[in-house]
């Protein structure tokens, strides 16, 4: 063999020898619109690992992968890999609308390639939705994807037609049928000793259009001088809904009831819903959970939790508390005097019990507002948006349910009854050091140790109160993990509780409907369900809840962008919005449009300049003059175009 010859077969081998020692892990696989992704490894042994697009192999978001580590220190910012097989497919349909006769563009961005179409369309025309079974064999492939219809929803860019696709795409129940309704509505209760709080002053303070009413307040004096009785109490829903019947199978496929804006769908039938909601002036089973508080300072002395008969005299909702908060003299002319006497009290009461929480328990008070469309459910008609925050009549009744669910964990886990418990995890301390960081470069802010309960909060309260808020809330959002459900106890850091349950909205949250079973089986010496069993309830919740959140957000957004095209993009006027920059990259600006809860982008070609992009300043700036983009800025903006499949909005300047 000649020298050459035997170098490169020197060089084969060792290139062969490396590769057999390539370490291999397995995860999940996150796809980015940009074509490439991160794999989060199961056994969390390092950090997520980067997969170039040339890497990715077929792979789909949230598929179980199997992948080769090709660079172990990519510049300090990770390991990078190649997926080398996929292992299990994250699912098997996929929504999207049709672009030509045999392609399919997904709704769902993650996707970074169009879907081939095999066999009949089923009538599906050019810019319908629908709903495709891919084909392929779930391993690792090279060709396109292909996929087959399954259902068609009609016309993309048509409110009911983007609302059933928004539904399909992320997995939602349909609605109940008619049959469903009547079947549930001869539901039986099963009986248990209850006690006659009949007499109580009792309220339910909901929104105005609530669709159900799950909990009530009672306020009344206490056995002794300085103390008051506060109940919370709820839907006994456990006594209508029994395990591993019909409905109690339906509910577990729903695990929440999902409120689309003009779709709602709701985790028991509608008309069961009615029966046992705690509606005004009637009699309804609760499961109630009464506390003894000192009055002088909110302090929780004692709570008592039991099933109950109570009496809802009226029924308030947010507008009219507040209003009420702000003059008492506001309320309404049927409010009789004792009426308003016992919200008085309320209200201060549980003023009392969120301040001392704040002292004891360091809460992150975190301000947010939320922008939802309004769409009216029977005709789907866009009627206006309006703007969510949280106020102080809120707060109240939220309280109420903390208490609740606090005094219910606490419960749980004394008796050792094995329970689903709220938790939520300690950030990473690398993504709160990434946010401090962001947070200096972007408005010269500095946060200090933001691991330090008591600097975080300091921290938060003293957020600037401008048009940059809502861009430093929303990216320490994102820096925290999601809270979840569990069947072991653990912390729950925003709320700052290590005891927490989810128990007071059995009609809309499978978990509290759990919980609420576990805590009749307890009562009446009945078997209870294992640790095992409650296991696995919390993880399929805990996806379940992931699905249903952003079901909601991408319905909403996708409304915004209908809200948009109804305000039109010709014409001689106009229409100017308020944007923030949120993001700067060398393509241009991702702004944040204040006044719709919407992100736009705002394209480098239009910024009208020669711009260079600093990734350390994180800033375009002009090559002459003084002109710069950075995060945090204010920018006029006018609509340029709407993107109806992937509900995007694109916006230019207004100079």
């Amino acid at each position: 063999m000649s020298r050459k010859r035997s170098e490169k077969a020197g060089k084969r081998q060792t290139a062969r020898q490396k590769t057999e020692h390539l370490r291999t892990i397995n995860g999940k696989f996150s796809a980015n619109a940009g074509g490439f992704g991160f794999v989060t490894p199961d056994d969390h042994s390092c950090k997520d690992v980067f997969i170039p697009p040339k890497h990715v192999n077929g792979a789909l978001h949230g598929d179980k992968v199997k992948v080769e580590i090709i660079n172990e220190n990519r510049d300090e910012r990770g390991p990078v890999g190649r997926i080398m097989e996929i292992e299990e497919r994250e699912r098997r349909f996929v929504t999207g609308s049709i672009i030509s006769e045999r392609m399919l563009k997904p709704l769902d961005s993650h996707f970074i390639a169009d879907i081939k179409l095999s066999g009949s369309l089923k009538g599906a025309k050019r810019g319908d939705w629908v709903k495709v079974r891919l084909l392929d064999n779930g391993s690792k492939h090279t060709e396109a994807l292909r996929g087959s219809v399954e259902e068609v929803y009609g016309k993309a860019g048509e409110i009911d037609s983007d609302l059933h696709a928004v539904a399909s795409e992320f997995q939602l129940c349909p609605p109940y049928t008619e049959a469903d309704n009547e079947a549930a509505e001869k539901i039986k209760p099963l009986e248990i000793e209850r006690r006659d709080l009949t007499k109580l002053f009792c309220v339910t303070i909901d929104p105005h259009d609530a669709k159900d009413f799950d909990d009530a307040i009672s306020i009344g004096k206490g056995e002794k001088k300085g103390e008051l009785k506060l109940g919370v109490h709820i839907s006994d829903v456990a006594a209508w809904i029994r395990a591993g019947s019909k409905f109690d199978k339906e509910a577990y496929k729903r695990c929440f009831s999902s409120y689309l804006p003009g779709m709602f769908l709701p985790m028991l039938p509608k008309k069961l819903t009615a029966q046992i909601s705690l509606k005004a002036n009637r009699d309804s089973n609760a499961h109630s959970v009464i506390f003894t508080i000192r009055e002088s300072d909110g302090k929780i002395l004692k709570s008592e939790r039991f099933h109950s008969v109570i009496h809802v005299k009226y029924r308030m909702n947010f507008d009219q508390v507040q209003a009420f908060m702000a003059d008492p003299e506001s309320a309404p002319k049927e409010w009789k005097t004792n009426v308003k006497r016992n919200l008085a009290k309320l209200i201060d009461i549980t003023r009392k019990m969120r301040r001392r929480r704040r002292e004891t328990e360091e809460y992150l008070a975190i301000e947010t507002s939320e922008i939802r469309v309004l769409c009216d459910e029977a005709t789907k008609q866009i009627t206006g948006i309006e703007r969510k925050v949280q106020r102080e009549a809120d707060q109240l009744v939220e309280e109420c349910m903390l208490a609740a669910n606090s005094a219910v964990a606490n419960e749980l886990i004394e008796r050792k009854i094995p329970g689903i418990f709220r938790v939520h995890p300690e950030p990473d301390p690398e993504k709160m050091d990434e946010f401090s960081f962001f947070m200096e470069k972007s408005f010269h802010i500095r946060t200090g140790d933001l691991m330090n309960r008591t600097n975080c909060c300091r921290f938060l309260e003293k957020l600037p109160d401008d048009h940059r808020k809502p861009v430093i809330v929303s990216n320490f959002l994102r820096s925290l993990p999601r809270a979840s459900y569990l069947e072991e106890n653990a912390l729950h850091y925003g709320l700052g509780k290590y005891r927490y349950a989810h128990f007071t909205s059995p009609i809309r949250r499978y978990p509290d409907l759990v919980v609420h079973r576990q805590l009749w089986a307890a009562d009446t010496n009945k078997t209870l369900k294992s640790k095992k069993t409650m296991a696995a309830i919390a993880s399929e919740c805990s996806i379940r809840e992931e699905r249903n959140d952003e079901a909601y957000f991408e319905a909403n957004d996708r409304l915004k962008i209908h809200y948009l095209r109804m305000q039109g993009i010709d014409g001689e006027q106009v229409a100017t919005y308020e944007g923030v920059i949120s993001k700067v990259s060398s393509n241009g600006l991702l702004c944040d449009i204040t006044d719709l809860g919407i992100y736009g982008f705002v394209p480098s070609k239009y910024l009208s300049m020669e711009l260079n992009y600093n990734r350390k300043s994180r800033k375009l700036k002009a090559s002459r003059g003084h002109t710069e983009y950075k995060i945090g800025n204010f920018i006029y903006l006018a609509l340029d175009s709407l993107d109806m499949v992937h509900g995007r909005a694109v916006f230019r300047p207004v100079v």
